[in-house]
């Protein structure tokens, strides 16, 4: 569901509509799949600067990098040839629903070089990019949640007595609702907190060289901020690994970035621009799902908590639980 959003908002693609347009996006949606298994693997020359090890691909991983990267510009050099099309054929006069390839167009409509690099290679680097942040992270994230929730059943149980107080059984939580279930707020940023969008942020490079606390920082150099190690810093959090959401119920931390111990989407102006998106997504999904369902594992025991290769940092397996409805039956 998540994925196809996206894909709506960018590239005004109805998936799951049935028929070729399905088809492409699923084929991009697969090929996207192998870019972040790709792109959190292993490589010599990463590791190991040696020219040896940059013209010998070793382990293939380069080959395969660039397929996928091929396969991926194929398909959004089609949607960008589908919107410049259309955008001609109207010519300013189309009433139509314009997404985020209209609106870029639209800021871009010349050829022209834009900070060294064409149009075209412009907006496709920047719908890649949106894409990349924002398709796996919400799924991967309640897949996450939901396992510490079925693994903690007092914490769920707690979260449901909360809903049905405040909401009741009569209908489902909706956003007005969120403000109010602070309990629900409190599971998200604990969730946030063990398991961030990405375990490393997306990586940033200074374009002149600078001097920072006495040291100096030569042009180029490329910074990785390691989330998950300061949160889960056991000089600043208590039992760090602990799921335990009421530890937000007596702070005010926040996740937009000015407290530097709890940054899931990063800080300052290359924070994450989708922050209310997901956060939108988040409390309403998890909040139809602790609302609606009682669940158990088949075998009553606890859910395995196995990390996977990724940018986002998948589960290995997949949550396999017996759900119970706990509304009226009219509400499913």
């Amino acid at each position: 569901m998540n994925f196809g959003l996206i894909v709506k908002m960018i590239a005004g693609k109805n998936y799951e509509s049935g028929g070729d347009e399905d088809e492409e996006v699923e084929r991009f949606r697969e090929t996207f799949k192998k870019f972040q298994v790709l792109s959190m693997e292993f490589v010599l020359w990463d590791a190991f600067p040696i020219r040896l090890f940059k013209w010998i691909d070793f382990q293939g991983h380069v080959k395969l990098m660039k397929k996928t990267f091929k396969d991926i510009d194929s398909i959004s050099q089609r949607w960008l040839n589908e919107h410049v099309k259309r955008s001609m054929e109207v010519n300013g006069d189309g009433n139509y629903e314009r997404d985020f390839i209209d609106v870029m167009l639209s800021k871009m409509s010349d050829e022209r070089l834009h900070e060294g690099h064409s149009r075209d290679t412009t907006i496709k680097a920047t719908v890649f990019s949106m894409i990349m942040d924002a398709a796996d992270t919400v799924p991967h994230h309640i897949n996450w949640g939901m396992t510490l929730l079925i693994n903690n059943q007092h914490v769920l149980k707690k979260a449901q007595e909360e809903i049905d107080t405040k909401v009741g059984k009569a209908r489902w939580i909706d956003d007005n609702d969120v403000n109010n279930l602070v309990y629900l707020q409190a599971i998200v940023k604990e969730m946030l907190r063990l398991y961030p969008p990405s375990p490393l942020l997306v990586p940033q490079e200074n374009t002149e060289e600078c001097i920072v606390s006495g040291y100096h920082i030569p042009k180029g150099t490329r910074l990785y901020a390691n989330v998950m190690k300061l949160q889960l810093d056991p000089k600043v959090w208590p039992n760090p690994e602990q799921f335990n959401p009421d530890r937000f119920l007596t702070t005010d931390i926040n996740f937009r970035g000015q407290d530097y111990e709890f940054i899931p989407f990063g800080s300052g102006r290359r924070s994450c621009p989708g922050i209310s998106y997901v956060l939108q997504m988040e409390h309403l999904t998890m909040g139809h799902l602790i609302q609606g369902f009682d669940y158990r594992t088949p075998s009553n025991e606890p859910l395995d908590m196995k990390e996977g290769p990724g940018i986002t940092m998948p589960k290995v397996n997949h949550v396999e639980v017996i759900m119970t409805p706990r509304l009226a039956l009219e509400l499913y």
